[in-house]
């Protein structure tokens, strides 16, 4: 049904699931129609999915929308994987998934916890029609005016953090909190299709820096497994000095989160300080 409702109407149809629905009871559907339609069926989808996902302490049925899973179906430009961390990303997004004359289906992580964030904003200019989706955001002590921390020059910069989603507000304020400015926090806003041609152009600028990769989830979960490959291609086309990523992150785990909120901070503490440390 999903599948006939977003290929034979001009709509873009929305599901907005629970958490454990689309993961787990929908997964079939994910399989056969969502990720394998083009492939297998020759039909198009614009179907989009926000799938709450977010790692804010409230244990392991409300934290993950299994990012993981939906990475590993993504081939051929079957889909789009996106984790947007700026209102004005997100409304561009959307309308990407409208204007556009071919049809994908989108996945979009939505984390509850940046509807209200004092720093998830963006102003009408830059939701504007001469502004359009993009898949990296830079670091916003380089963009905003008004930053805390001036970053010091490109050939100073010791160390790249790589993230996707509301861990870089984490990431951002940590690093404010520590007056760190030879850190670079860049944001990869779409997941795939990898924008790898985008990341050469920006790690250029960083051929002496190490590159950190820093995600809330566990490590046998989230985007770590699916980008590595990514990264080191990357790193190895620009010759970069580091031609590996290092992981920043939760340990492996079982459960994908943790329901003991102490246990939770106490993780969040430790894989930032792995990130933005000496």
């Amino acid at each position: 049904f999903l599948l006939d409702v977003s290929t034979q109407s001009g709509l873009r149809p929305i599901e907005k699931p629970s958490f454990v629905m689309i993961s787990e009871i929908s997964r079939v559907d994910t399989d056969q129609f969502i990720s394998s339609a083009e492939r297998k069926w020759l039909r198009m989808s614009g179907l989009v999915c926000l799938l709450p996902h977010g790692f804010e302490g409230q244990g392991p049925e409300h934290s993950s929308a299994r990012l993981e899973r939906f990475l590993q179906l993504c081939a051929e430009d079957n889909m789009q994987v996106a984790n947007c961390t700026t209102p004005a990303n997100y409304f561009h997004i959307l309308r990407r998934q409208i204007k556009r004359d071919f049809r994908k289906p989108l996945i979009l992580m939505t984390p509850k916890s940046l509807l209200r964030h004092k720093r998830a904003v963006s102003s009408l200019s830059e939701m504007g029609p001469e502004m359009s989706f993009q898949r990296l955001l830079l670091d916003d002590a380089e963009r905003l005016k008004d930053s805390a921390i001036k970053l010091q020059k490109d050939s100073k910069i010791r160390r790249i953090v790589l993230c996707t989603g509301k861990v870089y507000y984490d990431l951002y304020e940590e690093r404010e909190q520590r007056g760190i400015d030879n850190v670079y926090l860049l944001r990869v806003e779409q997941l795939y299709p990898f924008p790898a041609k985008a990341l050469v152009d920006v790690l250029s600028r960083f051929l002496q820096a190490e590159v950190v990769w820093c995600q809330e989830e566990p490590k046998n979960m989230g985007a770590w497994s699916f980008i590595e490959p990514y990264l080191e291609w990357v790193l190895t086309h620009i010759n970069a000095q580091y031609s590996r990523a290092r992981y920043a992150g939760r340990p492996a785990s079982a459960s994908p989160a943790s329901g003991l909120m102490v246990k939770h901070l106490e993780q969040l503490a430790a894989f930032l300080e792995d990130a933005l440390g000496s």
